[in-house]
């Protein structure tokens, strides 16, 4: 049987040191979440006074139904849905399709086409320069741009070459083309299999961005009913917020600061509702996201 190699003193004591950091940052970052959690079911007038700090105060879930109850939050729920999921499919199959292409060392023009991709990673356009572009092509005001902006991830794309750059090599397809193995079928029948954790990655990657991406329907959508989520969500903060600020300035009572209690009540709820999909998935991915990390680690 194996002994156990006996810690030292000095070993003791900085591993209990390292516990005692880790423990500590733990807890500032765990806290705020936490916070947001026991709030958002909290008296809002208990917690906009400071009275909530490590438990719930008189439970109350006056900012939920609020939020459930308004309407085109659904309606975001649905778009956010449509558009995470076709953007996220758009922009891995992009990413390993080119990814792979750059990987082989008979793709002609790979080490133009890579500092062409690096270049852009550094410089682009500007907001300005691209919206006048979206306007020109017709995508102004299209669903599709929430799609199709952003999609062709060059982060991602490295990422995919690199993985499969180290796990695919080029004599695995010369072995392959003996039998008459094309590109296209290596692609799919050997190369991907063998690429499940980088898919994970890359779906994580692209689906967290894009169900947290705002900015751009905010500059490029005015149809109220293509809004994904979070644009709704931040117009109903927006909105309750200016309601409250009006009601205060036309009456200091009770009224005016009930509604400002219960914007704020709404304000932890909207995290809450907005976060739960993703705060359900990612411990089930996370592992592949550290696996992520180390894939982009080292771009030979």
């Amino acid at each position: 049987m194996r002994q156990a190699i006996k810690q030292s003193r000095q070993d003791r004591l900085y591993d209990w040191f390292n516990y005692a950091i880790l423990t500590v940052l733990l807890l500032i970052v765990a806290y705020p979440l936490y916070f947001v959690v026991i709030a958002s079911f909290s008296d809002p007038k208990l917690v906009a006074t400071g009275r909530v700090l490590f438990w719930p105060q008189s439970i109350d879930f006056k900012g939920y139904m609020e939020v459930l109850n308004y309407s085109p939050i659904w309606i975001g729920y649905r778009n956010t849905l449509i558009y995470t999921t076709l953007f996220t499919a758009l922009s891995v199959m992009t990413s390993l399709l080119a990814g792979y292409a750059l990987s082989r060392k008979a793709f002609p023009g790979k080490v133009l086409i890579t500092a062409f991709l690096l270049f852009t990673m550094f410089f682009n356009g500007g907001l300005i320069p691209t919206y006048l572009l979206m306007k020109e092509i017709g995508l102004y005001g299209s669903p599709a741009i929430i799609v199709l902006l952003g999609a062709v991830n060059i982060t991602n794309i490295i990422i995919s070459r690199t993985f499969i750059k180290s796990t695919i090599p080029d004599e695995l397809f010369e072995a392959a083309s003996i039998d008459g193995c094309s590109h296209f079928s290596f692609f799919f029948r050997i190369a991907l299999p063998v690429s499940k954790a980088l898919i994970a990655v890359l779906v994580l990657f692209a689906a967290v961005s894009q169900w947290n991406s705002w900015f751009n329907a905010m500059i490029y959508l005015r149809d109220q009913n293509v809004m994904p989520l979070q644009m709704v969500l931040r117009d109903l903060i927006v909105n309750q917020s200016a309601m409250s600020m009006a009601s205060d300035s036309a009456n200091m009572g009770g009224d005016a600061a009930a509604q400002i209690y219960l914007v704020e009540a709404m304000r932890y709820a909207v995290i809450i509702v907005s976060t739960l999909p993703i705060m359900c998935v990612y411990p089930f991915v996370q592992k592949y996201f550290v696996k992520g990390v180390m894939i982009g680690s080292v771009k030979g």
